[in-house]
């Protein structure tokens, strides 16, 4: 599964000292077929607010909000890639180098799915297993540029 999203947008990452700390959990992702659906359902149960992104290349990306803060982020699973992968929520973590945490990860009986893959203005990201199965996302966030 390859997977572009924008973990990072509209949150406060303004500086080293905006980030959550390292292993804090940082972004919640909906991979769903078809986000209008989605953002239907989640907008009517929970009160969220959604907003588009142009990813470029990567189309559209969901930003979903509440209570004025930006919570998360919604993509549509479209084309091959997602064949026989159903619908599903992803929990980033941050982590200081996502290089060195993969390095890491078969070590501790995990697998790497998806290798670390750059998003720009957001961060470098990988996809892993814990040794159960469990999927995970892995981030660093890119840091801004010095104004």
């Amino acid at each position: 599964m390859t997977t572009t999203t924008e973990p990072a947008a509209g949150t406060a990452n303004d500086s080293a000292a905006a980030m959550p700390p390292f292993g804090s959990f940082v972004w919640q992702e909906l991979m769903t077929p078809n986000p209008a659906k989605a953002r239907t359902f989640f907008g009517d149960l929970l009160g969220w607010s959604f907003r588009e992104v142009d990813m470029g290349e990567h189309g559209l990306y969901t930003i979903i909000s509440h209570g004025g803060r930006d919570v998360g982020g919604m993509m549509k699973m479209d084309g091959s890639t997602w064949d026989g992968i159903p619908p599903h929520w992803m929990t980033y973590v941050n982590v200081a180098d996502v290089d060195a945490a993969c390095a890491k990860v078969t070590d501790l009986g995990g697998k790497v799915c998806v290798p670390p893959f750059d998003v720009t203005g957001v961060g470098r990201i990988a996809v892993i297993n814990d040794p159960t199965g469990a999927v995970i996302s892995l981030i660093t966030f890119a840091m801004p540029d010095a104004a």
